[in-house]
């Protein structure tokens, strides 16, 4: 089919090729016989041909659409005018009557034709118009070819990724709105509150945020009044009504196209995707749309949003690929998208300041990974030692781009890089070492896109050996760019070695533990970095 064409080749071995073409009219009779009486969509059709007439057409449907909030289907006649690009050659696959009658079809000849019938104008005004419209693309055309053409790297990747950082860091600190707060809390404030886990202390970032932010909404997959399949957004929709906190589709598709439309309009979105399994069925509305606009744009336009995607495995009891997903390639691979992975409740409040920054200062598209299996997590060595809850930061306090976590800052004997549940594994496996005499250092990168290559030099070039705890798959995962920015920083003769996940969809039930780093295989592998 092409635009409104459907075009029928049969070719035998001593014939050229016979086209049959189906007229406009026909498809056009088929697609009204297929929408216009179906029950949940109202059906509009206009003749794009006729400016008169059809203008009045189409902003009926967008009306209709604007004040039912219903499903609205425009059918709009137009003609298909020339072939795709220079070196497609239309008669070679159209009928030569089909492309003479679209040519005589041109809508700017029928526009024409009703400006002189209607009177609107003469046509010695019409000429003139004509002559005066093409004298301005002439020079458009002219003034583009004799703009600067780009000459370095620099300047081809100047509107690519924009970053302020002062002023991203003194908006993400920025807590103006204190007395929302206390309308929404009282005097009880949630910094003032217990340690609270991972899923808290985002919900109540959330909160925060949605005050902060008058133009931000939360939309996804049961976000609203249940509150998320992880009760993530509990709350918000009695607190922010369905006006900013609403269900969507069951389509990432739409969240995502969504998000780029409502950002494109002055609000600032923070889709949510209810699995990271579940943005590979989106992922171009990210590449393809949202994350390349300042660039081809040359930053005149933007899509600032942050996506907030419940992440990662070690889920239990919850299994299958589509529910514990560890690739995050699809999203490093994006150019600019910035991508921040908690794993601890303080750090991720304060991470969403940021990110939320970022997209409404510079424009950025961002994304937020939540591990799944530390929304709940309380404990860090024993049961009920409560090592993994955090008090609640104040609004005033945020996180850097880049800026990792360091944990025993003294210790050189062996280095730990990791994020997210690695964190943990390595936190764990460390105590353990230092009962057996070795000191071990343990930097939580936090920030995946881009990555804090100096920082991790810094901290590699201080330690006897290196081990890097990624829980995503071997190929493209996160532990190849670490292991770049270290041999980079002339430290590949260290001692260094890489805990992974395997190159595999992750199974169900108990089998889905033996496709990722554990404890014990971290352990192992620390044991024998500090050994040698």
């Amino acid at each position: 089919t092409i635009l409104g064409h459907r075009l029928f080749c049969t070719t035998t071995r001593k014939t050229k090729p016979d086209f049959t073409c189906v007229k406009p009219w026909k498809i056009g009779r088929k697609i009204a016989s297929s929408f216009k009486n179906r029950t949940a969509l109202d059906y509009f059709y206009a003749d794009g041909l006729d400016v008169g007439t059809g203008f009045a057409a189409v902003q009926a449907a967008v009306n209709h659409c604007r004040s039912s909030r219903r499903p609205t289907f425009l059918h709009l006649k137009t003609v298909r005018l020339m072939g795709h690009a220079g070196t497609d050659f239309e008669i070679e696959y159209r009928a030569l009557d089909d492309v003479l009658a679209g040519e005589a079809s041109d809508p700017i000849l029928q526009t024409a034709a009703h400006a002189l019938d209607s009177g609107a104008l003469k046509p010695a005004e019409l000429i003139e118009l004509y002559e005066t419209i093409r004298k301005k693309c002439f020079a458009a055309a002219e003034a583009a070819d004799q703009s600067p053409k780009l000459t370095s790297l620099a300047a081809v990747m100047a509107p690519l990724a924009p970053y302020t950082p002062d002023a991203v860091n003194s908006e993400a600190k920025r807590c103006d709105y204190s007395d929302k707060r206390v309308a929404l809390w009282g005097e009880q404030l949630p910094e003032a509150s217990a340690p609270k886990h991972l899923a808290v202390n985002i919900n109540l970032a959330l909160h925060d945020l949605l005050l902060k932010y008058p133009n931000s909404v939360i939309f996804g997959e049961d976000v609203a009044l249940k509150g998320g399949v992880y009760t993530v957004t509990k709350n918000l929709f009695k607190t922010f009504k369905g006006s900013r906190i609403f269900n969507t589709l069951l389509d990432e598709q739409t969240i995502l196209g969504l998000a780029q439309g409502f950002a494109n309009v002055g609000l600032l979105p923070m889709p949510e995707i209810q699995y990271l399994a579940y943005f590979h069925n989106a992922c171009d509305q990210i590449r393809g749309e949202a994350a390349s606009l300042q660039f081809f744009s040359n930053n005149q336009f933007r899509n600032p949003m942050v996506m907030r995607m419940a992440s990662l495995g070690y889920q239990k009891g919850f299994g299958g690929h589509f529910h514990n997903d560890n690739s995050i390639t699809a999203l490093r691979d994006i150019p600019a998208l910035i991508i921040g992975c908690p794993s601890r409740g303080d750090d991720a409040a304060m991470m969403l300041r940021t990110l939320m920054a970022l997209a409404h200062v510079d424009g950025r598209v961002c994304a937020f990974l939540e591990p799944i299996a530390l929304y709940m997590t309380k404990d860090l060595h024993e049961p009920g030692d409560g090592q993994w809850q955090f008090a609640y930061p104040a609004p005033t306090q945020a996180l850097k781009l880049g800026e990792g976590r360091i944990y025993f800052g003294d210790a050189t004997d062996l280095l730990i890089i990791s994020y997210a549940n690695g964190v943990l594994m390595s936190l764990r496996a460390a105590k353990q070492l230092a009962m057996e005499g070795k000191k071990v250092r343990v930097l939580d990168l936090r920030w995946l896109q881009p990555l804090n290559a100096k920082q991790i030099a810094e901290h590699a070039r201080d330690c006897k050996a290196i081990l890097i705890v990624d829980e995503g798959r071997e190929s493209a995962g996160i532990s190849e760019g670490v292991f770049t920015a270290i041999v980079e920083a002339g430290l590949g003769a260290k001692a260094c070695k890489r805990v992974v996940g395997a190159d595999t969809f992750t199974p169900l039930a108990g089998a889905a533990t033996l496709v990722l780093p554990s404890d014990e295989t971290v352990l192992v592998a620390a044991r024998g970095l500090v050994a040698g």
